[in-house]
């Protein structure tokens, strides 16, 4: 069973809030590098920095990461040295921020942080996400959070993009037959 909880002007209305909310606390935009984690928080990730630079008429430096090789169920060491020399942005002295679609166990976010910190150490990390599901295993917290949903462990939470699949909604499915 499938049940939609956010349409496209709900997705628009909590990215507008969550770049006010990352204007908010980082007052200087020329510090700040939005990274966003493949495949869709990467998508989220160009849509809140174009906001913030429409309100502050500078560039934002936005980049998208891939944390495949860097989940701790992948033991792969070899491409983490491949991965590490791939790294093409430099976080020294930056303030971070990491936009992911949808928050649960931490698991994700955590190896997002490995890539980042191999890339340098930036002044500090924030975390915004469009769900958190919660279900944490890690002690994470996202900073900026667009709608927090319960939802019991078997239940999935599709983000749909414009972007990647064709449309712009949120769904939970509950997988019941």
């Amino acid at each position: 069973m499938e049940k939609q909880i956010l349409d496209m002007d709900d997705i628009e209305k909590i990215l507008s809030r969550i770049s006010d909310e990352i204007l908010a606390k980082n007052t200087d935009p020329s510090s700040l590098i939005i990274i966003g984690i493949k495949k869709r928080g990467d998508v989220l990730a160009k849509k809140i920095a174009q906001r913030i630079e429409s309100k502050e008429k500078k560039k934002i430096e936005i980049y998208a990461i891939d944390i495949t090789f860097y989940r701790d169920d992948v033991q792969l060491k070899a491409y983490k040295y491949v991965l590490k020399n791939e790294i093409r942005f430099d976080v020294a002295d930056k303030n971070v921020v990491l936009v992911d679609d949808v928050i649960s166990t931490g698991r994700t976010i955590r190896a997002a942080i490995d890539v980042i910190i191999d890339s340098g150490r930036p002044r500090s990390i924030q975390l915004a996400v469009l769900i958190d599901k919660g279900g944490r295993e890690l002690p994470i917290q996202p900073d900026y959070v667009g709608k927090k949903i319960e939802a019991d462990s078997g239940s999935v939470v599709l983000v749909k993009l414009k972007e990647v699949d064709g449309e712009d909604r949120i769904i939970i499915s509950n997988n019941e037959k």
